[in-house]
């Protein structure tokens, strides 16, 4: 088939003049369910459609034929979000109090070129806008227009289950659960970084070895580069665990530094080097996520010695009705013990996702305890209801409080109380369809003795709600 029996059906999409196919002449009926969207869009697999004979209406642009065979192809993405928030008494009073809430809205398109199954070309652009926040945008709200990724694959097949393949250029990275490196999803513009990536794939077995520096957010047009302060290095390995049951086992090393690294104790050149494993799996309604690091290298003159351990424990009673999942998130990262002492004993999460805890994203974390129950309903299929309640401590009395970013919110110096406060929240999230899903959320933070005793210690009501349409 040529490329241009192609063109009017799919620039049918564009114009809302629709055609029946692209590939009218060699449809079949559907035999592969149509996967959901991923959170990395790059993950997306669209080769089905070659032989699909039910159509989404974005289809034409999903899948365009390029060559006779279907190996050489382009595929066409993008995301609209419109998010609302507000914050009574931001920062527990110590930030601008916002009248009537602010408007942060994504947008982002992308170009996926597979030109056979051994070159693949992926190019993403982004802008991200927000409106009427009192006292400007965080560091995450705007970006008016950037290149968000540009990379390529080269895919060399090493016998008939294995592949190696080579990526290069700006990317986004997402490893585990996100504690450590995640695409920033909650914020409004996503994070990526300049990199260079092997990956090793063989049946369930898959390697990643890279090396890269986090793209700058900058407020312009093209203006984004690589931050020349920070890098960051690794090995990351997932593999099946059959002594777990339903289990998969990931483990890791991750090298980090950053020239103007700040803590309690100061700011000083922070070298950082973690050892991680997580065990995961989702057995007979029963799911967990367990995760354990441990971190050393360099601060300053001073010696890092950190670590962390996490916990995600729930069932889900399938047969019940609102199918019910109770949960319990628990998790402990140490922090520093005296911010005299050149050593430094704080946890650093690297370039975790933005709403670690709660969609407010008021506490990161780096030197916290928290005991996080919940309940969710699925009140019909499309629906969700989600309780729940978020109980946060320092670790250690000598540090103090961070946020999600690493940035130091308070000082431990004029407190030892180690309570923090308590959030309890409630999340509605309804998804009609694969293309859209909406969500509102509502939060209460108690604020607890050390935020009372550090500075300005009101209570902090949140609020949000957002839609996000995909194709």
């Amino acid at each position: 088939m040529q490329i241009q029996s192609l063109l009017p059906a799919c620039i049918g999409i564009i114009t809302g003049v629709t055609s029946t196919t692209c590939v009218a002449d060699e449809l079949q009926p559907p035999t592969v369910q149509r996967p959901e969207y991923r959170q990395l869009r790059y993950d997306e697999d669209y080769r089905f459609l070659a032989k699909r004979a039910d159509r989404d209406f974005f289809d034409p642009v999903k899948f365009v034929r390029l060559n006779e065979s279907g190996n050489a192809y382009l595929s066409i993405g993008g995301e609209i979000r419109e998010r609302y928030e507000y914050f009574e008494n931001p920062l527990w009073g110590s930030a601008p109090q916002d009248a009537d809430g602010y408007l942060l809205q994504r947008y982002m398109l992308h170009s996926d070129l597979h030109w056979t199954d051994a070159f693949r070309l992926f190019v993403q652009v982004k802008s991200g806008i927000d409106t009427d926040r009192t006292g400007g945008p965080r560091p995450t709200d705007r970006d008016e227009l950037d290149l968000h990724q540009t990379f390529f694959d080269l895919k060399f097949p090493i016998g008939s289950e294995t592949t190696f393949t080579i990526r290069p250029g700006r990317q986004e990275l997402v490893y585990g659960s996100s504690r450590l490196i995640s695409a920033r999803e909650g914020p409004n513009v996503r994070q990526s970084f300049d990199a260079a990536r092997g990956i090793f794939s063989f049946g369930g077995l898959r390697i990643d070895a890279f090396v890269a520096r986090p793209v700058e957010t900058n407020p312009g047009i093209f203006d984004d580069n690589p931050d020349p302060h920070w890098a960051l290095w690794g090995v990351y390995s997932v593999f099946p665990a059959h002594a777990l049951p339903g289990g998969k086992i990931d483990l890791y090393y991750l090298g980090y530094e950053n020239e103007r690294a700040r803590f309690d104790q100061g700011t000083a050149n922070e070298e950082r080097h973690s050892l991680g494993t997580r065990l995961w799996g989702q057995p007979n309604g029963w799911d967990y996520n367990f995760e354990f690091v441990y971190q050393f290298g360099h601060f300053g003159r001073g010696d890092i010695n950190a670590w962390t351990a996490a916990s995600d424990t729930g069932y889900t009673f399938q047969q019940a009705p609102f199918k019910p999942r109770i949960g319990l998130r628990a998790d402990i990262t140490s922090g520093d013990a005296d911010r005299k002492n050149s050593n430094l004993q704080t946890f650093n999460p690297l370039f975790p996702k933005g709403s670690y805890f709660t969609e407010s994203a008021l506490i990161g974390p780096a030197n916290h305890i928290d005991l996080h129950p919940s309940v969710a309903f699925r009140l019909i299929d499309d629906l969700t209801l989600t309780l729940e309640n978020d109980t946060f401590w320092r670790e250690s009395p000598g540090d103090g409080l961070y946020g999600p970013a690493v940035n130091l919110l308070r000082s431990g110096a004029t407190s030892r109380a180690r309570y923090v406060g308590t959030q309890p929240s409630i999340m509605v999230e309804y998804q009609p369809n694969r293309h859209l899903f909406f969500a509102a959320n509502y939060s209460h933070f108690f604020s607890g003795r050390f935020i009372k005793e550090s500075g300005s210690g009101e209570d902090v009501d949140y609020i949000t709600a957002w839609v996000t349409f995909k194709f």
